[in-house]
C-alpha cells in the first residue's frame, strides 16, 4: 500500500480535526493538492489488483499450469492477505478518527 497516500490522509484528518476544535492547523493543505477520495480509491484499487492477481495465479496452479510455481503462488496469496489486512486497519483508524471528530463538543 502507498505510504505517501496514508500520510496524505492523516494530514487531511489532522487538519480537519484542528479546524473542528478551533485551533489553527500547522499545515492547511496537503503538498501537491492530493484529493483524499482519490488517494483512498487508488489504495483500494491496488489491494483489489493484488488480490485478483493472486487468485488468478492460484487458479492457474490448481488447473495444472506448469508456468506457476507453488512458492510464487503462496507468496502472492500472502501478499494479498497482508495488503487486505493493512487496508482494514487503515479503515479502522479512519473510522475511529471520524468518530472522535463527531464526538467533539463544539
Amino acid at each position: 500500500m502507498d505510504t505517501q497516500g496514508i500520510e496524505n490522509m492523516l494530514s487531511v484528518l489532522r487538519s480537519t480535526a484542528a479546524q473542528a476544535s478551533g485551533k489553527v492547523p500547522q499545515t492547511t493543505a496537503v503538498a501537491g493538492g492530493t484529493d483524499f477520495a482519490e488517494v483512498l480509491k487508488n489504495s483500494i484499487d491496488k489491494v483489489n489488483a493484488t488480490q485478483s492477481q493472486s487468485t488468478q495465479m492460484a487458479e492457474k496452479f490448481a488447473a495444472g499450469d506448469t508456468s506457476q510455481n507453488l512458492h510464487e503462488v503462496m507468496i502472492a496469496l500472502q501478499t494479498a492477505s497482508v495488503s487486505f489486512q493493512e487496508m482494514v486497519q487503515v479503515r479502522n483508524k479512519l473510522v475511529t478518527a471520524y468518530q472522535d471528530m463527531m464526538n467533539m463538543q463544539v
